[in-house]
């Protein structure tokens, strides 16, 4: 459903009262049989704003979503954008960071951001009575910070801090290590935290300069989902940018995906020698691009091989065999490509045995395919997961946004939920076929050698 109206923000801040910005288009894109709305404005700046209005709710969610992440790095300056999400909560021209804290403690809200690898995103959660100071802090932080040099020294440390914090963490330095070894020197190969090289040698400019660059009106996309109005979202960030909607430039265009054309991982294998009690493994190639129209089925797949209790992994390795503790599957989707997963942590002396078992549960499915009742289950589960997983404010909010930033449209949950129940059986035998024989490789964090990695 799309309605398309011209509509006029109120006057913001730096604005005269008497000369309002121009007119932007409105259209709304979902009604539901409960009052539910979603809408969308793309305001001539190229900002775009995107509100679900949730009825039933006392809360707002309201996010700012950036199109820029580790993706978009050079080597140089590798973790710069999630060094720069740290760095604008320590101030503004207006507020310190004690302020920031403290005006959202003071109304009960959780406010924080993160960095991926294509986007980076700042959020508030609170009443809906207070999301006016919600879009007025998080506006402010965008678009006014100081990013002064004294305090990229203390935030240094941090995100320092947090490299340690994920090298400690086997399960987690483990995915890390698995993008490098399948993307290798393009930018998804590179962790969104960078390393200590590329933080300790960060300046100031480096960093307030991707700031000035990359954080442009265009990229920008705001969500808000909870008991909002469409109108009254669009007044508030029209206050909030002020002067920055002056102008006229269309919205920034889609990735297209350049940067990592790959047709087999970088390289086989990729270790952390560690002495651990347990090692952690990943196993897999590249997937399919967010825009590939086989994703759904590649879903089912997935669902199907690892993705719960009743998966075919979980099945044969854990319930039958007790050899892990935790075994599963993982899709991954970019622009212009993707990755298919599979996490197990086991003792050591259990690696060869897990390691066989998956490659034959692989080999099976890429062969034969699904069962009829593996489909629907698959398809079931994901039904439920989706819609289990939008009940709250955030998961709507997260929602608008990535479909903007990623694919530049909203679909419908329910139409959604019928591209899904489309899946066949005959459409996953196609792209488990394809999917599941690409040539893989292999991360390992446990206590082995490099010499160790080639009998695994």
């Amino acid at each position: 459903m799309s309605t398309i109206h011209d509509v006029t923000p109120g006057a913001g801040a730096g604005a005269s009262a008497s000369a309002p910005a121009p007119a932007g288009v409105t259209e709304v894109l979902d009604v539901d049989d409960v009052g539910g709305r979603v809408e969308r404005t793309r305001l001539p700046s190229g900002l775009r704003v995107l509100t679900e209005t949730m009825p039933g709710v006392l809360s707002a969610t309201i996010g700012i979503w950036v199109g820029v992440g580790s993706r978009d790095e050079s080597d140089a300056l590798a973790g710069s954008s999630h060094f720069l999400e740290h760095l604008l909560f320590k101030g503004t021209r207006t507020r310190g960071a004690l302020e920031i804290a403290t005006a959202m403690d003071a109304v009960g809200g959780e406010m924080n951001a993160f960095t991926a690898k294509e986007h980076t995103c700042y959020y508030a959660n609170v009443l809906a009575s207070d999301l006016p100071l919600a879009v007025e802090i998080l506006g402010d932080l965008v678009t006014d910070a100081l990013n002064t040099a004294e305090d990229l020294e203390s935030e240094r440390t941090v995100v320092l801090e947090e490299i340690a914090m994920r090298d400690d963490e086997p399960a987690d330095a483990v995915h890390d290590l698995f993008s490098e070894t399948l993307f290798g020197g393009t930018p998804l190969g590179r962790s969104v935290l960078g390393t200590v090289e590329s933080i300790e040698a960060l300046t100031r400019d480096d960093v307030d300069g991707w700031y000035r660059g990359r954080y442009a009106v265009p990229s920008i996309v705001v969500a808000a989902a909870g008991r909002v109005t469409h109108e009254q979202v669009l007044d508030l960030v029209q206050r909030a940018f002020g002067e920055r909607l002056a102008g006229r430039a269309d919205p920034a265009p889609l990735r297209a995906g350049e940067d990592a054309v790959l047709d087999r991982p970088a390289r086989a294998t990729g270790l952390i020698s560690r002495r651990t009690e347990q090692t952690h493994l990943l196993l897999g190639g590249l997937g399919i691009g967010r825009h590939d129209e086989r994703r759904h089925a590649a879903a089912v797949l997935e669902t199907a091989v690892g993705g719960g209790m009743s998966s075919r992994l979980f099945q044969e390795i854990r319930e039958k065999r007790g050899l892990v503790y935790s075994v599963g599957s993982a899709l991954t989707h970019y622009a212009g490509t993707g990755t298919f997963s599979v996490y197990a942590g086991c003792s050591p002396k259990r690696v060869p045995e897990v390691l066989r078992l998956v490659r034959e549960e692989l080999a099976s499915v890429a062969a034969d395919g699904l069962t009829a009742e593996e489909v629907a289950r698959g398809r079931g589960q994901l039904r439920g997961g989706l819609v289990l997983g939008l009940e709250d404010t955030g998961s709507r909010m997260t929602r608008l946004g990535k479909s903007e930033l990623a694919h530049g449209e909203y679909v419908p949950v329910r139409e959604v939920l019928a591209r899904i129940d489309a899946v066949d059986t005959e459409q996953v035998r196609a792209v488990a076929a394809e999917l599941l024989t690409r040539p893989t490789c292999l991360a390992v964090v446990g206590p082995y050698r490099e010499s160790d990695l080639d009998r695994l």
